[in-house]
């Protein structure tokens, strides 16, 4: 059994009972939640935590954390969202895959929550205004993606152009969309939700809209006036078309074991098996581009956060790339790619997990105020609810008391 910690902030109070999005952000060292109106804005100066929500029909709740940096957010208001983020998944029951977000380096999974993106914002969150000291701007989006689009602010010059990118240039009277002539058709596609979102939310509505297609401006006055803002037309200078080709090598993978110090200590070996993660501590898995943090059933929640610390300080301390991401994981719910760097790993979760994950789910659900009993094994036990809202679901009944 786990020797979490039974204090959890108040911010959490009955989390995680519907599908969806729940959002806080870090201000004067505490939670405070966002309203759904401003889910998407992230304040470039403050940390975040998200709880993406996922009720299913047969199986337990899925529960994903991600918590957000911004690249200016302070070394305090970093680690204490890192910390929080811990705080909720023991709120949860310890049930949850964790995620860190760094501003520009986001992960496609959490760039799927907002639609069509998000844009990060200067400057610092405050609860009366939305952001301290904000002035409208002229400024250049960089817009990359066919599936999710990432948008990036970069410098208002013309050397910040491309012919692979999708710009899009936000004036105080019209926004305009340069669709470099290497971008594609879905990029193109992707910028122009963007540009309708920029239209809605920062000039409500009321703004022109043109685009400019990279290489046709002749006696176009879009264009011309588009180039007027970087002082007239001049050719953007060809990239050189290198291929990069990427060597898609097998990174070889280190293990470490994180003390309760938060000192790291390596195994030594590089062929890995499931049997070396013992239940009682945490392990760092180095993987270069991405690291994984592995969090024992048996560990307290100071022991966790301990060794996220320490994994962070470990990327800091090696000039890592802030593409690296960093996943953490608790036993029982590790994904396939952090078992793809074992060399064997048993197919079925072992039922006694399976158990305590049932009974955590239930007691979870009696503290938020349903009465839960076991109900017997039946086969293609549907879920349903009726209209005194009861819901039904295989080996549980939940009801409202």
């Amino acid at each position: 059994m786990s020797r979490l910690s039974k204090d959890i902030d108040s911010a959490f109070q009955g989390v995680g009972t519907k599908s969806g999005l729940e959002i806080w952000c870090v201000y004067n060292k505490q939670l405070i939640s966002i309203p759904k109106s401003s889910f998407g804005k992230f304040h470039s100066g403050n940390a975040y935590l998200v709880l993406r929500t996922f009720l299913r029909k047969i199986e337990s709740p899925q529960y994903d954390i991600h918590y957000w940096l911004g690249i200016d957010a302070n070394e305090v208001d970093s680690i204490l969202a890192s910390d929080k983020a811990l705080d909720l998944d023991a709120a949860l029951g310890c049930c949850t895959v964790q995620y860190r977000e760094v501003q520009g380096q986001e992960t496609e999974k959490f760039l799927s929550y907002f639609k069509p993106c998000i844009i990060p914002v200067e400057g610092k969150y405050s609860p009366k205004t939305g952001i301290a000291g904000e002035t409208y701007q002229v400024t250049l989006l960089r817009c990359k993606g066919d599936h999710v689009v990432r948008v990036k602010e970069v410098p208002f010059l013309r050397s910040s152009l491309n012919h692979d990118d999708v710009f899009i240039l936000d004036t105080a009277s019209k926004v305009f969309l340069f669709a470099g002539c290497n971008s594609s058709t879905q990029e193109k596609a992707k910028a122009m939700e963007v540009v309708e979102y920029i239209k809605d939310n920062k000039h409500d509505g009321r703004c022109e809209v043109a685009t400019i297609e990279d290489g046709k401006f002749s006696g176009d006055s879009d264009a011309g006036e588009f180039w007027s803002f970087f002082g007239g037309y001049a050719p953007i200078p060809k990239l050189s078309s290198s291929t990069t080709q990427e060597q898609t090598q097998t990174p070889c993978a280190e293990l470490f074991w994180i003390d309760t110090k938060g000192n790291l200590h390596p195994t030594g070996t590089s062929s890995l098996d499931k049997d070396m993660l013992e239940k009682n501590k945490c392990y760092m898995l180095d993987c270069h581009s991405e690291v994984f943090v592995w969090m024992g059933r048996n560990t307290s929640l100071t022991e966790r956060k301990t060794s996220i610390s320490s994994s962070e300080e470990f990327l800091r301390k090696e000039g890592r790339s802030t593409t690296t991401s960093l996943v953490l994981l608790t036993e029982g719910l590790e994904n396939a790619r952090f078992r793809s760097f074992f060399n064997k790993w048993p197919q079925t979760v072992e039922s006694s997990l399976y158990n305590e994950g049932r009974e955590k789910v239930a007691a979870l659900f009696k503290q938020k105020g349903y009465d839960v009993e076991e109900l017997p094994d039946e086969e293609d036990d549907p879920l349903y609810t009726n209209c005194r809202d009861n819901l039904k679901v295989p080996h549980t009944k939940l009801s409202h008391i």
